[in-house]
């Protein structure tokens, strides 16, 4: 029976198999640092056979470049040897929720999600620390090797031991930021759709450079535009030379070719004006005939009114349409006949015509290209996100300089796919997730969200640590529980399927002990320490998550729990997976199990009643659902 290996993709040799496609020849073999045959890229000979001249060494180009970028291309592309570990009693809605709060490293989590999220999200929204000597960045550890990396993250991290500040003072202070957020775009723009974006806060500090690294992440030509956000209002202390009232959202696509057009939300003032509804939806009237010099007499026709009168526009006036589209718009029932003294149409005796006419316009197709200067009225300004915050923690200012619901709820709003995923993997106090909540009660909509956070300390905010918040993690959490609590409590779309749970998964050190990683370093001595390969301290819901991981399931798909022959059985999404981490299981255990017919068994490696039994499972399986895919840990 075949083990899962438990541990994040290595994207470097995926990356080397793809090149091995194309180019064979430019892919040897050669040992790694321990003496194990790997393939290898022969750089020399794929140069030369990316170029049409003799390449006999460095060449001068345009790119972009800095202190440890070589370093930061290896962290991204090296594995891990973590997992998710769920946590029901701090989540909401745990078994139902298609909403997830993955707490830890983003890297860590960035990498853990490759295999399950590849290609599936359709849009990122990130805030990053925007590298002033207040803020903080991410230190990742870049001098070891493969193997050193594995056995160091097999280590289970104190909270926010990456954290450090990142002052002025320090002599790469921009290469560090960039350092930090280059692995991280890499791993996100893998998990974007074909026609999936990102949008990126970010302030002055760092917005040239993160554009370059944009451009080489994403592709120049895959710019969609720079956004700007007027976020506050002139004040203060007199600034020397201009006072500071804008940030910006860069956003990318992963494929702009196959993105579609954003469409920009209508303001409320707008939709207001929306104020009849028909069995289609709401919807406004507009004139049908307007002032227009025009003699074209395709928009000058005679149209037959209700009662038999015989219409046409009078002299300076003319239809929106032509005679085949308003025909069509009649057989669609959005044309709207008014009785009234006065108007701009005439009877065809030249008198004053007894009616007017209007075209119904729907909300739903209410749409337009944005402006890349983001409507105030709509977004609102910092102060907003602030107020948010104290509202929601009884006025306590547990944190700062978060972004308002509104600013991420517009953006989103761009995006004409209502049934899809974002993810924030700087998700701070989850500004994101409250804004994807409010927005599906808006408009019905079945967005569900993925955020990332740190365990960071809340040491520099004072109400945080007296309202009882070690961390921001905690805020984000307690944010996205009282934030659906009040948003059920307003006017909800009915299409909305309420939706404001979220299910906690803990990044930690891997279920499974360091023997199954490394077999080699145990001495004979230590094997009977080691009948079992899975660390004592771990429960079966945390087996079960390590394998969705590692099978690359969706996370957030239902989890049913049921006792079958005294085990405990997982059914996930019924029969996608079906786990069993039960010890002494029999062939009758098995046999009852097949009859499910799942796409995907696991059960654990010790777990069997007898060797006899663990020989049977696959032959079990071939005859009862031969097409099982059957696997242990």
């Amino acid at each position: 029976m075949d083990k899962l290996k438990m541990h994040s993709p290595n994207l470097t040799q995926e990356k080397i198999t793809r090149i091995r496609e194309l180019f064979p020849h430019c892919v040897t073999e050669a040992h790694d640092d321990n003496g194990q045959l790997r393939l290898a890229v022969d750089f020399d000979q794929l140069r030369q056979e990316l170029s049409d001249t003799i390449v006999e060494g460095p060449q001068e180009r345009y790119h972009l470049t800095w202190p440890g970028k070589r370093e930061a291309l290896l962290t991204a592309n090296a594995p891990i040897a973590k997992t998710l570990r769920p946590c029901p009693g701090e989540s909401v809605d745990f078994e139902t929720t298609q909403n997830l709060f993955i707490e830890g490293d983003n890297l860590d989590a960035l990498k853990l999600l490759q295999e399950t999220y590849l290609g599936k999200v359709k849009m990122i929204y990130i805030d990053p620390p925007y590298n002033t000597k207040k803020d903080f960045i991410y230190k990742d550890d870049f001098a070891e090797n493969t193997e050193e990396f594995l056995r160091r993250s097999n280590q289970k991290d104190d909270a926010g031991n990456r954290l450090v500040a990142n002052t002025e003072s320090n002599g790469r202070f921009h290469s560090d930021w960039l350092t930090m957020m280059y692995p991280r775009l890499k791993l996100a723009r893998n998990l974007l759709l074909d026609d999936g974006v990102i949008f990126i806060s970010i302030g002055d500090d760092e917005a040239s450079n993160l554009r370059r690294i944009c451009d080489e992440v994403f592709g120049e030509k895959n710019l969609i535009n720079v956004f700007v956000w007027n976020c506050s209002t002139a004040g203060g202390i007199r600034p020397k030379f201009a006072s500071k009232t804008h940030e910006y959202v860069i956003c990318y696509a992963k494929n702009i070719e196959r993105t579609a057009s954003f469409n920009a939300p209508l303001s409320n003032e707008a939709i207001k004006q929306y104020n009849k509804r028909d069995a289609t939806d709401l919807y406004r009237e507009k004139d049908f005939v307007f002032k227009n010099k025009s003699t074209n007499v395709n928009q000058k026709y005679v149209i037959k009114c209700p009662d038999g009168e015989q219409v046409r526009p009078k002299k300076g006036y003319i239809y929106r349409f032509i005679r085949e589209t308003f025909d069509d718009a009649i057989r669609k029932g959005i044309v709207v006949f008014k009785e009234t003294q006065k108007g701009p149409l005439e009877n065809t005796d030249g008198r004053q015509a007894s009616w007017n006419i209007y075209i119904k316009k729907y909300l739903g197709d209410a749409t337009g290209a944005p402006a890349t200067l983001m409507p105030k009225d709509q977004i609102g300004i910092y102060n907003n996100g602030t107020n948010c915050i104290q509202q929601l923690f009884d006025g306590n200012r547990v944190f700062e300089n978060t972004k308002p619901p509104e600013l991420i709820k517009y953006l989103a709003a761009l995006i004409s796919d209502r049934e899809c995923i974002v993810l924030d993997f700087f998700a701070g106090s989850s500004s994101t997730a409250h804004a994807i909540m409010q927005l599906n009660a808006e408009d019905g909509g079945l967005r569900n969200f993925i955020m990332v956070q740190v365990p960071e300390l809340s040491d520099g905010n004072a109400e945080a640590i007296n309202a009882g918040y070690k961390s921001i993690a905690e805020i984000s959490k307690q944010r996205i529980r009282r934030a659906g609590t009040k948003i059920l409590e307003g006017d909800c779309h009915e299409d909305w399927n309420k939706d404001i749970g979220f299910r906690v998964l803990k990044i930690d050190s891997s279920n499974m002990a360091d023997v199954y990683y490394s077999p080699d370093t145990v001495q004979q001595s230590q094997l009977p320490g080691f009948t079992d390969n899975i660390k004592p301290d771990r429960t079966p819901e945390d087996l079960l998550f390590q394998v969705l991981l590692e099978w690359g399931v969706d996370l957030s798909l239902p989890i049913r729990k049921e006792t079958i022959q005294g085990k405990t059985i997982f059914f996930v999404d019924e029969n996608a997976l079906v786990a069993c981490f039960d010890s002494k299981i029999n062939e009758a255990l098995v046999q009852e199990l097949a009859t499910f017919a799942p796409l995907r068994v696991v059960f654990r490696d010790s777990g069997f009643a007898s060797d006899a039994v663990k020989i049977n499972v696959e032959q079990i399986f071939k005859q009862v659902s031969p097409s099982t895919d059957v696997k242990s840990i």
